[in-house]
């Protein structure tokens, strides 16, 4: 697949690019990244052709956004794409003094409070616009209304309800109608998330994190299939599951959502990607310090041909997909030089 391609999101007008720039660690989620190296990492994606970013005010209170930005506004404007996200405002803490900001190794300090209302979506948008220094961004995308974050079924459905009856979801409508934003999203943490927008809202698209990865695919069995005939699409925020999937757990970063329970069946569970790879493959991935655990329903041996029909339409309609880079330093603000005829890995 070509990582440059552009093809139509959901119902939108706008044709986005199969691969983007996730701006999570760009807040210094796990570890310090330190600003030479951070806007090298985002120099070096513009020169490698990378059209898309993603960024939100929640990535290191703000900080993510500001290194972004940095880069961006001194680039051809047409030739980007830009997403960030809304729910959260930044505030100013009560004791500045001594205030740290909670999950971010590096983050701004600011507090952060959430508000899916009209007053707080609008101050939200503009908030962000000014801290990446550019007029216009060309998606919004709502952050984080879900179970992991608010902690209870009562706390989601208070939210659920600011965002359509405070007049959130009019003031985004009002904003893209306007022609100020091409498309409207929801950012997707946790199983059950999906049919609570689905049902209530007109959305252009999912930006899909741990619920989908290349380990844990059960959601396209039930969730998906509902966006498909109401013709949402997805983009792909955590395939390799925040890197683990690639290169295992190094470091113990500090979670983004409360953790999960651990599955009981640990890497025994890897005995369902019969056909996908090979018995050494298999081992190697699953050694016994890898903490990858398979889901017992991820990969229930080969589906019958209905499944594949709706998985196949599922891959046609989130064939894009944004990955960030390592939260750890590297040691250096000069980016590896440019090879010819290679694409972005």
């Amino acid at each position: 697949m070509d990582p440059f391609a552009r093809r139509l999101l959901g119902r939108s007008a706008l044709e986005l690019p199969a691969l983007g720039l996730g701006g999570a660690p760009f807040g210094d989620l796990v570890s310090e990244l330190g600003e030479a190296n951070a806007l090298a990492t985002i120099e070096h994606a513009c020169a490698l052709g990378i059209g898309y970013f993603d960024t939100a005010p929640w990535y290191g209170c703000g900080k993510s956004e500001h290194r972004i930005g940095h880069v961006l506004r001194q680039k051809p404007r047409r030739d980007i794409l830009v997403s960030t996200k809304v729910g959260r405002v930044l505030v100013r803490p009560a004791d500045p003094a001594s205030y740290r900001p909670p999950m971010w190794a590096g983050g701004l300090p600011f507090e952060v409070r959430f508000d899916y209302g009209y007053d707080g979506v609008m101050r939200s948008y503009e908030d962000s616009l000014q801290r990446l220094g550019l007029n216009r961004v060309d998606l919004l995308v709502i952050h984080d209304l879900d179970l992991g974050y608010h902690g209870s079924r009562e706390a989601v459905a208070f939210h659920l309800d600011r965002l359509d009856r405070g007049g959130g979801w009019r003031a985004l409508s009002a904003l893209k109608a306007a022609g100020e934003i091409k498309a409207i999203g929801a950012g997707v943490n946790d199983r059950g998330t999906i049919p609570d927008f689905v049902d209530r809202f007109d959305l252009d698209f999912f930006l899909v994190a741990m619920p989908y990865t290349l380990l844990d695919q059960a959601v396209l069995d039930d969730e998906f299939p509902r966006c498909l005939e109401r013709g949402i699409g997805f983009i792909i925020g955590s395939v390799f599951a925040s890197g683990i999937l690639l290169g295992g757990a190094r470091t113990r970063p500090t979670p983004i959502v409360p953790p999960r329970p651990r599955s009981r069946r640990g890497c025994g569970g890897s005995r369902r990607f019969a056909g996908a790879t090979t018995r050494r493959s298999r081992r190697r991935r699953c050694s016994s310090r890898s903490p990858i655990r398979a889901s017992p329903r991820s990969f229930p041996g080969p589906p019958p041909p209905s499944i594949c029909a709706r998985r196949w339409s599922f891959f046609a309609a989130a064939s894009r997909a944004i990955c960030g880079p390592s939260s750890r330093a590297s040691g250096s603000s000069t980016p590896p030089r440019r090879r010819r005829n290679k694409t972005p890995e």
